[in-house]
C-alpha cells in the first residue's frame, strides 16, 4: 500500500479499499503499508488487517520481508495497486492496476540503459501478472498496442472520484474562506494536477493571455485571473518564463497544494475548469469539477473523451487558439454553460467506487481460478 494519503494513485487505492470493506464480509484482507499511511483508512470490518511495513521500496531485504509477510499470511492473491514497486518473485499470483503508460509514451530522460530497463521492467510485471486492471479503455488499447497483452487479460475498471466532491456546492462561508486564505475574490480559470511537460501548462498560460486580450477588446472579465493548483511556480522556471512572455504575470497565480476539501471549493467556485492535458491514463480532475456542476474544457486526446462524455467541451491540446477560442465561448455563452452544467452532474455519476469494487472482486475471482473460492486476497 502506498501514497495513501496523495492525489492520483492515491485516491485509487483509498477508495477501492473502502469500497471493497463495505461490499465483501467473505474473503480476508491484508492491507500491507506504512503505519501513519494504514491509519488513514479509519475504521474498517474484522476482515481487514492492517500490517505495518516500514522498509524502504527498492531494496533486496524489503523485497524478501514483503514476501515472508504474503507466505505467512497464506494469500492466494496479491493486489499491486499501480506499476511503480512490483516485487520480483512474488510467491502468489498477483493483479496489477495500470493507471497510465507515461513513462513509455513520454520518456522523462535519463540514459538509454535506464529507459530498456523501465522497459523491461514493465514488460515482466505485466507478463507475470494474472490479471490486468486498466482504468479505461484507452489504457487497456495502450497495454495492447505497446506490450502486446492479450485482450483477454485486461480489465476495464473505471476510477471515480472522492465522495468529498460531492458534498454539494460551496456554502458562503466556504467562499470566504478561500477570499481570506488565499485572497481569491475574483473570477477565475482553474486547472488543478501535477506540473509536468504532458500536462500542457504552458498552453493553458498562453491560451489565457489570448483570452485576455479578446475580453479586453470586448470591455468583459477585466479582473479575470487564471489560477493553477499544483506545485510551487519556483520549481517550474519554465512556466515562469512563459507567464512573463505572455504578459500575464498579474494575472496567473500559482497556489502550490491545497487539501481536497478546500480544492473542492476551488472546483465550485471556478468558472471555467481547463485541462488541455497531453495524455491522460484516466483523468479524475475534470470528474471532480464536474460534480460540483463547473464548465469543464478539456482535451480530445486519450482517455480524456472517455471520461468526460459529452459534458465538457474537447479541443486540440496543441493548438493554442483552439483552446483560446472554447474558453471564450464557454465562459460567455450562459445556454451552452446551462447545458453542460446539467450534463455534469450525470456523468459525474456514472464512475462510483462500488462498481469499480464489485468488477475488481470478479477479476480477483478470475486470477485465482473460478473453479475454487476466493480464501485471502492481499492488496
Amino acid at each position: 500500500m502506498r501514497r495513501v494519503s496523495e492525489f492520483g494513485v492515491a485516491t485509487y487505492v483509498r477508495n477501492i479499499v473502502r469500497a471493497l470493506a463495505r461490499l465483501d464480509d467473505r474473503n480476508q484482507y491484508r492491507l500491507i503499508g506504512r503505519p501513519e499511511r494504514l491509519r488513514e483508512f479509519g475504521d474498517l470490518p474484522p476482515n481487514f488487517v492492517a500490517i505495518p511495513y516500514a522498509l524502504a521500496e527498492t531494496t533486496p531485504r524489503d523485497y524478501f520481508h514483503f514476501q515472508h509477510i504474503i507466505r505467512r499470511h497464506a494469500c492466494d492473491l496479491v493486489h499491486v495497486p499501480h506499476l511503480f514497486w512490483v516485487p520480483q518473485y512474488m510467491p502468489c499470483r498477483y493483479v496489477v492496476t495500470v493507471h497510465d503508460l507515461l513513462d513509455h509514451l513520454y520518456p522523462a530522460g535519463g540514459s538509454a540503459w535506464k529507459r530498456w530497463m523501465q522497459s523491461y521492467m514493465t514488460r515482466r510485471t505485466i507478463a507475470r501478472a494474472a490479471r490486468i486492471l486498466a482504468v479505461s479503455n484507452s489504457t487497456k488499447s495502450d497495454l495492447m498496442r505497446l506490450f502486446h497483452v492479450p485482450e483477454s487479460k485486461i480489465a476495464v475498471v473505471y476510477n471515480a472520484i472522492d465522495e468529498r466532491f460531492r458534498c454539494g456546492h460551496a456554502s458562503a462561508e466556504d467562499k470566504q474562506l478561500i477570499a481570506e486564505r488565499y485572497q481569491v475574490n475574483y473570477p477565475f480559470l482553474l486547472y488543478a494536477g501535477n506540473i509536468k511537460p504532458h500536462k500542457n501548462i504552458g498552453r493553458i498560460i498562453e491560451a489565457f493571455a489570448a483570452l485576455k486580450a479578446e475580453l479586453e477588446k470586448e470591455d468583459r472579465y477585466a479582473d479575470l485571473k487564471l489560477i493553477i493548483i499544483g506545485d510551487e511556480l519556483s520549481k517550474h522556471p519554465d512556466l515562469r518564463r512563459t507567464v512573463i512572455k505572455a504578459g500575464v504575470q498579474n494575472d496567473v497565480r500559482f497556489l502550490g497544494f491545497v487539501p481536497i476539501d478546500v480544492l473542492r471549493i476551488f472546483y465550485d467556485a471556478a468558472k471555467i475548469f481547463v485541462f488541455p492535458s497531453l495524455y491522460e491514463g484516466f483523468g479524475l480532475p475534470p470528474l471532480e469539477a464536474m460534480a460540483t456542476g463547473t464548465p469543464v474544457v478539456t482535451s480530445n486526446a486519450s482517455s480524456l473523451p472517455e471520461v468526460v462524455g459529452n459534458a465538457a467541451v474537447l479541443v486540440n491540446p496543441e493548438n493554442v487558439f483552439e483552446i483560446m477560442r472554447a474558453l471564450h465561448r464557454v465562459l460567455l455563452d450562459q445556454p451552452l454553460r446551462d447545458r453542460l452544467k446539467e450534463r455534469c452532474y450525470q456523468q459525474a455519476q456514472r464512475f462510483s467506487w462500488d462498481i469499480a469494487a464489485q468488477r475488481t472482486l470478479k477479476v480477483y475471482e478470475q486470477a485465482v481460478g473460478s473453479n475454487r473460492p476466493l480464501a485471502s486476497a492481499a492488496d
